[in-house]
């Protein structure tokens, strides 16, 4: 079968899933779609995407099912739960999980979906709610080598920079080592535009000047202007990133190798927690490093 005749399921149309699904109809591939909640269908239903109840009823009318949910618990519901993927596997089924999740359990599961005669690659992307918009993704794949060349076309219709990493798990692990990049990179901005602030550098010059030097990065090119105009709305939530530093202690205390900057950044974010700020973006670490210091002077008296 060709891949333009290839049938995709989607499964998980949240902050990243809906615009990578979009990117997809829009591709030209006959696209079925399901969400937890129903509503967030409907934009890809107008577009042309078929409606499912189940994952199991995914599978049922896919040659190719992507996943993108939130966790290890809701992959594992999703793959292999009651009315989940495993349910209604076929030979010939690929599952392309791009949620970001434990690469143990990814390693498990694509036993099971094997022994049912489907691949599952793990492909966790970065690039945040921009990229997904943009179709211009980077995405981390581990699995075989045969199933990711079969998915390459699918993978470029959602990112522009796609890489087979290695064997299953080898993407979310490599994924994990992103996002500890983007955590402790998250601070160093924080800490330094925190420090310009204070020493009365005009911050949206902080971003210009910085921006082109050796300290620039994507955070700061990307987040350091939502910083300066307090735009602190979720591309990616706080919560979200601390369960992804999560899974990357559990693999380095598995390896034995420290975090020590990483561990400095969850406690930042554990306190906006506590303040039930997670659900803001992780570009509200700023909060967590004010909180910390005396208040700023009021330069208007």
């Amino acid at each position: 079968m060709s891949v333009e005749n290839e049938r995709i399921g989607f499964i998980g149309l949240g902050i990243m899933g809906r615009p990578m699904a979009m990117n997809l109809v829009r591709a030209g591939f006959s696209v079925t779609v399901h969400n937890r909640t129903r509503a967030k269908e409907r934009p890809l239903a107008e577009a042309g995407a078929k409606v499912a109840e189940t994952p199991a009823e995914v599978a049922r009318q896919s040659d190719v099912v992507v996943v993108m949910v939130p966790d290890t618990p809701d992959v594992q519901d999703v793959l292999v739960g009651p009315r989940g993927i495993a349910d209604a596997a076929h030979r010939g089924l690929l599952v392309i999980d791009m949620s970001t999740i434990s690469p143990d359990a990814e390693r498990e599961m694509a036993t099971v979906l094997e022994a049912r005669g489907s691949d599952l690659l793990d492909a966790p992307v970065t690039g945040g709610d921009v990229g997904a918009q943009k179709a211009t993704l980077t995405i981390m794949v581990g699995g075989k080598r045969s199933a990711y060349e079969r998915a390459l076309p699918i993978l470029q219709a959602m990112g522009k920079s796609v890489h087979h990493v290695g064997p299953s798990g080898a993407g979310q692990s490599l994924k994990l080592c992103n996002q500890i990049l983007c955590a402790v990179n998250m601070l160093g901005l924080s800490e330094a535009l925190l420090l310009a602030r204070r020493a009365e550098i005009d911050p949206q010059q902080f971003v210009d000047v910085l921006g082109g030097g050796a300290g620039g990065s994507w955070q700061l090119t990307n987040l350091g202007p939502k910083i300066v105009e307090r735009q602190l709305d979720p591309g990616f939530m706080i919560r979200l990133m601390q369960k992804d530093l999560s899974l990357a202690q559990a693999l380095a205390s598995r390896l034995s190798v420290p975090l020590p900057g990483t561990a400095a950044v969850q406690q930042l974010y554990r306190g906006l927690e506590a303040s039930e700020d997670g659900a803001l973006g992780t570009q509200a670490l700023i909060l967590a490093l004010e909180r910390l210091g005396r208040p700023e002077p009021n330069r208007s008296s």
